[in-house]
């Protein structure tokens, strides 16, 4: 005769296991490689890569913008302290003007290169790099047009400013021409600015449709 066992027999429900592991999360699906691309669409698209020397050749300008910021500030000094010759505050402004000038020029130079390369070559893989500038993340074609713009005002600005500190020496007729020319910079500007914010509102409503 046998005896039953006191033990309770356990019955798992359906929808548990015994098992106490948590099931793995799901992988990600890997991104489909490119397709390969035909060889007119292939050449026309690696013609982008024609541009590469032209921006090469604005470093080479940076390159000169720089030696003649270093010379124009030697002159200074020069001027300054082994110089005989007394040097009026005037002189002194419209040659540190000159050096801001060169100045903006080469921000306008780095913005041209490294934004129009990342907008029209190739990435630059700037994402998780310290020294990524602020504004590089954001760029696209109307953005870069807008700061371009917006460098190019401060450079007239500092042309116009130094033909008024030496307005005494010029006629009325160039600096009529010179504020006619500034005035019609920044109203481009503006309205460079003001297409790209219609083009950048009426993107996300098209993208909705």
């Amino acid at each position: 005769m046998t005896q039953k066992s006191d033990q309770p027999h356990l019955v798992w429900p359906d929808n548990q296991t015994q098992s106490t592991t948590t099931p793995s999360s799901p992988t990600p699906p890997r991104p489909a490689p490119p397709s390969r691309m035909s060889p007119l669409p292939a050449s026309i698209f690696m013609s982008r890569w024609l541009q590469a020397p032209l921006y090469v050749g604005l470093i080479v300008a940076q390159a000169i913008y720089v030696w003649q910021f270093w010379l124009e500030l030697y002159v200074l000094l020069t001027n300054v302290f082994l110089s005989t010759k007394h040097v009026t505050d005037t002189e002194l402004m419209l040659v540190v003007l000159g050096l801001i000038d060169v100045v903006m020029i080469s921000n306008l130079l780095v913005m041209v290169i490294v934004g129009g390369w990342e907008t029209f070559i190739s990435k630059l893989g700037l994402d998780a790099h310290p020294d990524q500038p602020e504004w590089l993340s954001h760029v696209n074609a109307g953005v870069l047009k807008v700061k371009l713009a917006t460098a190019i005002i401060g450079i007239s600005s500092i042309h116009l400013l130094k033909t008024f500190i030496n307005a005494e020496t010029l006629d009325e007729k160039t600096l009529l021409w010179q504020t006619v020319i500034h005035m019609g910079l920044v109203l481009s500007a503006i309205a460079i600015a003001y297409t790209e914010k219609i083009t950048a509102s009426i993107a996300p409503e098209a993208s909705r449709k």
